[in-house]
């Protein structure tokens, strides 16, 4: 692909809507299953799978009003990276019943405050 169609279609805000797309089938998904077939061994991490769904959801719905933004490319970009790193260690975590994996966590916690804080500038 030409290097100068890329920038275009990468630096497209109505992208978002498509990531927004596919994030929310998946937060659908991953939640659908964490409700009806999640059997955790430990009960409790039936909780971190909850809430992992929850902030992959919101911030889902979120992430839809990207292109709308002053800097949609960081406002989704953030987002998206709060979403694989907070919702997507939360996952696994509760999968593996294994907390060593929640290194990456707080990482996707901070992208999260610093996509809602770009919406001041």
């Amino acid at each position: 692909m030409d290097p100068r169609l890329w920038h275009k279609v990468a630096m497209d805000p109505r992208l978002w809507h498509k990531v927004a797309a596919l994030s929310g089938m998946a937060a659908l998904g991953l939640g659908t299953y964490g409700a009806h077939g999640f059997k955790p061994k430990n009960p409790s991490y039936k909780d971190v799978w909850h809430t992992a769904s929850l902030y992959h959801l919101v911030h889902t719905a979120a992430l839809v009003a990207a292109p709308i933004t002053n800097r949609p490319n960081i406002f989704g970009g953030l987002l998206t990276a709060g979403i694989l790193a907070f919702s997507g260690t939360c996952y696994a975590v509760a999968y593996l019943e294994d907390r060593k994996y929640s290194t990456l966590a707080p990482f996707g916690g901070f992208a999260f405050i610093a996509a809602w804080a770009s919406l001041l500038f």
